[in-house]
């Protein structure tokens, strides 16, 4: 006799319903697990014991078949159960649970003592000892009586049980069914409203989450006129239903017409002044303390922003914002998308889902506006979903468009109203010149009537025109930000061999507001034919390193200048011309450090080991590695913590993946709350084949895609190692990597060291400091009224004389910067700053007050 058999004995006596109905869950298994060996779920649909017999009983039959199983599944998990799926009292638990689930799934008419019933039934007896009462279906039950009770009147039982089962589902404190508890209260609140008042009369709505947005959007709505209350009181429930990951058409095209015969100016004023308030929210802190056993606690952080109820439905209203193409709101879903993917500690992104909304109606507004704005946010946002889902919008958006990527962006660059740079607002007699000073900085110059420069915003300007001025400074900040995004997309295509046809080139660089400030200090190429001419614009006129004119007009197509395919004088001509001429380029470009394939490679052959060995922060790395656009997963001690290891690098236009193998440094202490190892250890570099996924050899690389890899891997490890932190010693560091510190802070120079060496041999003589100052080696060697110091170009740390004794200084952005009126032909270099800023502070070290930095240097 088998297990089931014997189990099958046990039916014998009893209840005759209750036996029946125990020989009908034994009978399912018996026939499921002919075909199937997994129990962890059941699908009844595959059985001919729920298909042909149960689903045909009498309903009343159906809800005592469940008021049974309800029982029957609490006896089970309240006593001592198995977990194990092999088990066969385990596997008649699982049928019996998919029997609940299914019983409510298909259609089961209820009267009102069958709802008594089955409350009394789920609120007596829990799925299992942690479960809450919504662990039972009552979401699928109060589905099923909506259907039933619609234009009926409730009667006084039906709503006695509808208010007891609110009760209990609000007793509920599952965080993670927050968002279901909340709609299952509003069902009820509905059934009970629409049985209550006349088919006419809209039941009031608003948004359902308790939070900071939905106490301020549904007091806006509670002041309306009574016509816009009913709109919100119609849509509201429409855009709570919100799901998936874009609006089907129906939901598009009705929202639509119900925007439009509500008033398109009215509802996007409303909703423009919502979706603000969540732009400039911030998510609440809270501490938590839990206690366990023997006397233990264990603390944690949580982070709120908006509940997930109410994201889903402004995600519905942002969907809404797709009819439109102005650009206010276009500008305001973009904030929105920046807000929305903010990183919270331990969390993520603070409302992805929201801000994958954000995403989608950016791509499906009108116009080129939005996709300007994906191509912004992707220089911004850095998850890598994220970042794929941007890539996608913009491959789309470019197939439609019938052009590239790259074209596209050039396309949807928005030129802020600007002419080479300018532009002017008119406030009566007087007159405001917006002027980009600057990657990321603009300033506004008031005139007078007569012409005259006024150094401040007029009175009246403040007094009368708040709302204009209000807009002119939005309008700055959004070409700063443009200013910035478009720096770095340039930045990036020097990656590329990227050709732009003279038409476009013209169109979308030279005679565009915005763009035209950015290109004219950039060298390009000019292709006619087979030669090619490389220039800079000078006074409005092409000129090339020697300062002599270079005729365009023939040209077919322009591409950036790389110094990858220049020869060394060429480079050279280049940087004095700049640094003659005052050129301040918006990216280094003539001063980009150039990587060329060592013999060390040649003969490793696949990869290269120029940047390994080196010990990162590895949330500096993973930030840098983003901004990049680069693809890293954070390590830490955690299933599968192990297995990221790689940083990598799409380069579509060679068919390549970079990639920068990592590793984790597992040592005491060496991790954060969330389980994220500090720091990380790095290895090889190399390039795999995106066509067949197999190992290039190093040799076989592009040039320009090999140095522009191994320059931002010099960038990683030139910003992240540790050994750029002149505290990271006295702090305590890791012990076994002390040596690595020491030899990091003073040791050989990085190409980025060594360009920056260049730069300083060239600069100092012109300084003030010329007299006390000079580059010898690896250091910039200081002069000060007490000591001698040495700062090493690489890593910025500091020597003391005469006995190489260490001097820590931590920069202090407070200070004053002694380089802003220093020229510098590029823009980025932080490092070069802040060793000018030290070399000034150190020549008049007798003038130091800082305690920390005078007892180093008065210590010998």
């Amino acid at each position: 006799m088998g297990l089931l058999d014997s189990i099958k004995n046990v039916f014998g006596g009893g209840n005759p319903d209750e036996k029946g109905f125990e020989q009908a869950v034994y009978d399912t298994l018996k026939e499921y697990s002919a075909n199937n060996t997994s129990f962890w779920n059941v699908n009844l649909n595959q059985t001919t014991a729920w298909t042909t017999e149960i689903k045909n009983w009498p309903d009343k039959k159906k809800v005592a078949f469940v008021q049974h199983l309800v029982k029957k599944i609490h006896h089970y998990t309240s006593g001592k159960r198995s977990w194990d799926s092999t088990d066969v009292n385990d596997q008649l638990n699982t049928v019996r649970q998919a029997y609940v689930q299914v019983l409510f799934r298909n259609t089961l008419l209820m009267d009102d003592e069958d709802a008594q019933q089955l409350y009394e039934v789920f609120s007596r007896y829990s799925m299992a000892d942690w479960a809450f009462f919504t662990t039972w279906p009552v979401g699928l039950f109060l589905n099923q009586l909506e259907k039933q009770r619609k234009d009926k009147i409730i009667s006084p039982q039906l709503k006695e049980v509808l208010l007891r089962f609110k009760t209990k589902i609000s007793e509920s404190s599952a965080a993670y069914q927050q968002k279901e508890r909340i709609k299952m209260m509003d069902k009820i609140d509905a059934m009970l409203f629409k049985s209550e008042n006349e088919a006419s009369e809209i039941k009031p709505a608003r948004f359902l989450g308790d939070d900071p947005f939905g106490s301020f959007a549904n007091e806006q709505i509670e002041s309306m006129a009574t016509a816009d209350k009913q709109f919100w009181y119609r849509l509201l429930p429409v855009v709570q239903k919100a799901s998936g990951s874009k609006p089907s058409k129906k939901y598009a095209d009705d929202t639509k017409v119900a925007i439009k015969e509500y008033g398109t100016d009215k509802y996007r004023k409303t909703v423009h002044e919502w979706l603000h308030f969540l732009v400039n929210l911030k998510e609440t802190e809270e501490q938590h303390t839990v206690n366990y056993g023997s006397g233990q606690s264990y603390s944690y952080v949580s982070y709120d922003y908006i509940t997930s109820v109410n994201a889903d439905a402004v995600k519905g209203i942002v969907w809404t914002c797709s009819h439109f193409h102005d650009n206010a709101t276009i500008q305001t879903i973009a904030a929105l998308a920046e807000r929305a993917f903010k990183k919270i500690p331990g969390k993520g992104p603070t409302a992805a889902s929201l801000g994958n909304a954000c995403l989608y109606t950016l791509y499906k507004s009108k116009g080129l506006d939005g996709i300007g704005q994906l191509s912004r946010l992707k220089m911004r946002i850095k998850q890598n979903s994220t970042q794929a889902m941007i890539e996608k919008y913009l491959q789309q958006a470019a197939i439609e468009q019938g052009v590239t990527v790259h074209e596209i962006e050039d396309m949807a660059v928005d030129d802020g109203g600007l002419e080479e740079g300018r532009r002017k607002f008119v406030f009566d007699d007087y007159t405001a010149e917006l002027v980009i000073t600057g990657v990321g900085k603009t300033e506004f110059k008031w005139y007078k009537p007569d012409g005259t420069l006024q150094k401040s915003v007029p009175a009246f300007v403040k007094e009368k025109h708040t709302a204009k001025l209000k807009k002119l400074k939005d309008t700055a900040k959004q070409i700063e930000q443009t200013l910035v995004a478009q720096r770095d997309r340039i930045d990036r295509m020097l990656r590329s061999d990227r050709k732009i046809s003279k038409e476009n080139f013209d169109k979308y660089y030279r005679q565009h507001g915005l763009m035209s400030w950015l290109s004219k200090n950039i060298i390009w190429n000019f292709h006619t034919g087979d030669s090619t001419a490389p220039a800079i614009l000078v006074n409005n006129q092409w000129v090339n390193a020697g300062n002599e004119l270079v005729d365009t007009s023939l040209a077919d197509a322009i591409s950036l200048w790389h110094p990858v395919h220049s020869s060394v004088a060429e480079i050279k001509a280049w940087r004095d011309f700049l640094v003659f001429h005052q050129i301040l380029q918006p990216l280094k470009q003539a001063f980009r450090e150039v990587y060329l394939l060592t013999d060390a490679e040649v003969n490793t052959r696949s990869y290269s080991n120029r940047m390994a060995a080196h010990l990162l922060r590895q949330h500096q790395f993973n930030s840098l590695a983003k901004a990049r656009g680069w693809r890293y997963a954070l390590m830490g001690a955690f299933d599968n913590g192990y297995d990221n290891g790689t940083a990598s690098l799409l380069l579509p236009e060679y068919n390549l993946r970079a990639e920068y193998w990592i590793n984790e440094v597992n040592a005491d202490d060496a991790m954060n709350d969330t389980g994220i190892w500090n720091y990380v250890s790095t290895d090889q570099v190399r390039f795999t084949d995106t066509t067949t996924n197999t190992v290039v050899d190093l040799i076989d690389v592009n040039p320009l895609a090999f140095s522009e890899t191994m320059r931002d891997v010099d960038l990683f490890v030139g910003v992240a190692s540790v050994g750029n932190d002149p505290a990271w010693q006295d702090s305590g560091g890791l012990p076994a990597y002390r040596d690595y510190w020491a030899s990091y802070s003073f040791g050989e120079l990085s190409e980025v060291a060594r360009n920056r060496k260049e730069i300083l041999t060239g600069l100092v003589p012109r300084l003030k400091i010329k007299d006390v100052a000079e580059v010898k080696d690896k250091f910039l060697v200081v002069k000060g009224r007490l000591r001698t110091y040495k700062i090493h170009i690489g890593s910025t740390n500091i020597l003391m004389e005469p006995n190489d004794q260490y001097l820590c200084i931590v920069q202090d952005r407070s200070q004053k910067n002694h380089t802003e009126n220093i020229f510098l032909p590029f823009e980025g270099d932080n490092g070069l700053s802040i060793i000018l800023s030290k070399a000034f502070l150190l020549v008049e070290d007798d003038k130091i007050t800082d305690s920390t930095i005078t007892s180093q240097i008065k210590r010998h």
